[in-house]
């Protein structure tokens, strides 16, 4: 296995695990509602090869869920296993900048906001601050596009028109889109190809699941714009590439897909 960095992960705490809205992701995946041991996520990860996890921390209108405190404790730890995606609340623009400029001075290497769990696209006025600290930190802004498993409304997921108007906006922002796109593929990628600065990652697929025009962007004139993920604890990263090879991908495409993109977009050192 080449290379691999895994760029959407969670360690989650129980408070996390017992989110009613993960229902249906257990009822999909039959995943446990205990939250997993540090030391079974990193055999998850030896498992797939994989070498650098990007933890993601969350924050909803109710609250944060896994504190970028939490990340920040276990990146520091495994620095070599681990580095951190902050979230932030996006009620308080002044303390969402701070807790950015914070977190990136700190180590975390990207910003990530979930649209469905605030039910506000990303062109709402509230993520405007974000987009700005983003840029000015110099860091991708994660977000999540298409459809949700969460039992809740899948338009804030939509690429156009939101995260249209907000590369036009910001047109110095990194975006990187997770879990696909999926219903609304054309969309995702007429903006991959809009936009340079518009990545995507599989995360939430298993490779073998993903839309046929997706995998084709990825093997020729999309191969330095998709990068890989799990969704772990949702999924393992050696669920999620288990059927790789059926890519067909070539080796610089596959490389680049595993583990290049991501080091380049998140400035990870080799």
């Amino acid at each position: 296995m080449a290379d691999v960095v895994d760029v959407w992960m969670q360690q989650p705490n129980q408070r996390f695990m017992d989110q009613p809205w993960l229902e249906p992701l257990v009822r999909w995946t039959s995943m446990s509602r205990r939250a997993p041991q540090l030391r079974a996520t990193l055999d998850a990860m030896d498992e797939a090869g994989v070498r650098v996890g990007l933890l993601s921390a969350w924050h909803g209108p109710g609250g944060a869920l896994i504190t970028n405190d939490e990340v920040a404790e276990l990146a520091a730890a495994h620095p070599d296993r681990f580095a951190g995606v902050c979230s932030v609340d996006l009620t308080d623009p002044v303390r969402a900048v701070r807790e950015v400029r914070r977190c990136v001075r700190n180590g975390f290497v990207g910003v990530r906001v979930v649209p469905w769990l605030w039910n506000l696209p990303p062109n709402d006025r509230r993520y405007y601050p974000v987009y700005v600290a983003c840029v000015e930190e110099d860091v991708p802004f994660c977000t999540q596009i298409g459809h949700t498993g969460p039992r809740c409304p899948s338009e804030p997921g939509r690429p156009i028109p939101y995260l249209d108007e907000v590369l036009l906006d910001f047109p110095e922002l990194v975006v990187v889109g997770g879990h696909v796109g999926y219903p609304w593929m054309a969309e995702v990628l007429s903006l991959a190809t809009k936009y340079p600065n518009f990545h995507v990652d599989t995360s939430a697929y298993a490779v073998h699941r993903l839309p046929a025009e997706l995998v084709e962007f990825m093997r020729d004139r999309g191969r330095t714009r998709v990068m890989f993920g799990s969704n772990y604890p949702m999924l393992t990263p050696a669920q999620a590439l288990k059927q790789l090879a059926a890519l067909e991908l070539g080796v610089s495409a596959r490389e680049a897909f595993l583990g290049g993109n991501a080091r380049r977009v998140f400035a990870l050192p080799n």
